[in-house]
């Protein structure tokens, strides 16, 4: 990308997306494509299974909402639902069919689902918010982490991992109100200081989370994040959930976010070749295929989950 790129930052946003000018939104773009398959595929899950979901109505509509409020074209049919649904948080835990193996979890993706749904201005009720982030509240360990399904320690698109959730339950209760939350973040900022980060996916989601954080134990943290993402890029660009690992849409597309408001230097080449990964990943109908933990499964939930995320990476890193 020749031109600089421009950063969008408030206290408000933890995904700080590049500024994307109106006349680069064309209709061939890799962001457009993946909007298309997302507009189709966010409203059908409640329509056919009388129920909301985790990977439709809330990794995969954060997508569309960014998208929205960066004026991209989003028909309103597309999230009219899930806005309904998202700004009733008491209704969350009976939601009329799916069972969520982690109700905390599911808790925690809807809640970031709201938060970019007011900042589109396509929820406006404070109360949702407040309700969200008290159930949100409630799944934070006694060590200040929000510990996730254990069938999948990795972390995968629809489990997350400890790393990811806890940087997202942060995201919420800070966004919510800083004061009523003050401890509950402050466990939140101590855990992603000191926990041991072993794989691409969590130094990803530590690094997003530490984002402008200066103090030793942060900066220390940080550098940590930072080598083990220089050292695990593939030569294709992209990042697999370890360092000796293949490559797969979600890690990378996690690492794009972490890097897309903090990278410098040669962390600038590595953010580019990690876009052009996505990119080159991306199938014809806009989606990406599934990461699933192990690698070559099939699942729909897991696909609408990696493409939601890979879409929010492309739209953060757009020209």
């Amino acid at each position: 990308m020749a031109r600089p790129w421009i950063v969008v930052l408030t206290s408000a946003m933890f995904l700080a997306p590049l500024i994307v000018r109106t006349e680069e939104k064309t209709k061939d773009s890799p962001e457009v494509r993946a909007l298309a398959y997302l507009t189709r595929e966010v409203p059908r899950w409640s329509v056919d299974n009388q129920c909301y979901s985790c990977h439709n109505n809330g990794d995969a509509a954060r997508a569309l909402y960014v998208a929205h409020r960066l004026e991209y074209k989003v028909p309103d049919r597309a999230l009219e639902d899930t806005s309904r649904w998202l700004a009733k948080p008491m209704q969350w835990d009976k939601n009329g069919g799916e069972q969520y193996s982690d109700k905390a979890l599911a808790r925690l993706q809807f809640a970031a689902a709201l938060i970019d749904a007011m900042d589109a201005g396509l929820v406006k009720d404070a109360e949702a918010l407040r309700q969200a982030s008290a159930l949100v509240a409630e799944g934070q360990h006694k060590d200040g982490s929000w510990p996730v399904d254990k069938s999948d320690s990795i972390g995968s698109p629809t489990t997350h991992g400890a790393a990811l959730a806890t940087g997202q339950a942060r995201r919420v209760l800070l966004r919510t109100d800083e004061k009523t939350y003050r401890t509950a973040i402050a466990r939140a900022d101590q855990w992603l200081r000191r926990v041991a980060v072993k794989t691409v996916l969590d130094a990803a989601a530590v690094l997003r989370a530490l984002e402008g954080a200066d103090d030793k134990d942060a900066k220390t943290q940080w550098a940590n994040c930072l080598a083990l993402i220089r050292k695990g890029q593939a030569k294709d660009g992209g990042w697999g959930p370890y360092v000796t690992a293949g490559p797969e849409v979600f890690d990378t597309a996690v690492v794009v976010l972490a890097l897309s408001t903090q990278a410098e230097g040669d962390d600038r080449d590595r953010l580019k070749r990690g876009r052009a990964y996505l990119v080159a990943t991306q199938q014809k109908d806009g989606s990406w295929a599934e990461t699933t933990r192990p690698s070559g499964a099939e699942s729909y939930a897991q696909r609408l989950s990696t493409s939601g995320w890979a879409t929010l990476a492309l739209l953060a890193t757009a020209k």
